[in-house]
């Protein structure tokens, strides 16, 4: 079952994070810029909410399974289709790259979204999947506090180590990772690896 009730109910809370936290909001995208493919591949996102992301890499096909998020991504001029990560309504290699970004976390079987990611990407294609890293400070922060929160109550969080055992077991093959928001750094530094952000960008080839 898509874990969609808080982002209906909260879709308007939900943007209004990314405008309170903007510095954190920007280096997850600078994070992520770093390891997209150049302009002109041609992408999709899955789980793209309201376009949060995706709008602003020129990302322009998405798939999300809360209705009203996706109508604020449709505004952002995103063309998104209803659905869900484990049954992409998309024919086999339509893609030179599949994002996730923080939508690991709320599917519901791991390798056969990511088996579902592979199919619709090309030879050589690439999945970048950015999330926050369950054994980094703010991970454990939102472990903690995950019964009171709006959008994490329902969600998995995973370590860095785990999401790269799911994507070898998808079928995934050479991987390159970055991450950001390092305790005592600068919001915006971008490192390459894991261990000392929370915010960890995998980017793995088919």
């Amino acid at each position: 079952m898509p874990k969609t009730e808080s982002f209906e109910k909260y879709s308007d809370a939900y943007d209004e994070w990314f405008k309170k936290n903007f510095d954190l909001y920007e280096a997850e995208l600078e994070a992520i810029r770093q390891l997209i493919p150049p302009p002109g591949s041609e992408g999709m996102e899955v789980g793209v909410g309201s376009g949060k992301f995706a709008a602003p890499l020129g990302i322009k096909i998405g798939v999300e399974p809360s209705e009203k998020m996706a109508l604020k991504a449709e505004k952002r001029g995103i063309s998104v289709y209803r659905g869900v990560a484990e049954d992409l309504p998309f024919s086999d290699g339509e893609f030179d790259f599949v994002l996730l970004v923080t939508t690991i976390c709320f599917v519901d079987d791991v390798v056969r979204s990511l088996r579902e990611a592979i199919r619709v990407l090309r030879p050589g294609g690439c999945i970048i999947v950015g999330f926050v890293d369950k054994e980094s400070e703010l991970g454990r922060q939102y472990a903690d506090k995950r019964e009171k929160s709006k959008f994490y109550k329902d969600a998995t969080f995973f370590s860095t180590q785990e999401v790269l055992r799911y994507l070898k077991e998808a079928g995934f093959g050479t991987v390159k990772i970055k991450q950001t928001l390092i305790p005592g750094k600068s919001k915006k530094n971008v490192l390459d690896g894991y261990g000392k952000g929370s915010f960890v960008v995998i980017r793995s080839v088919k």
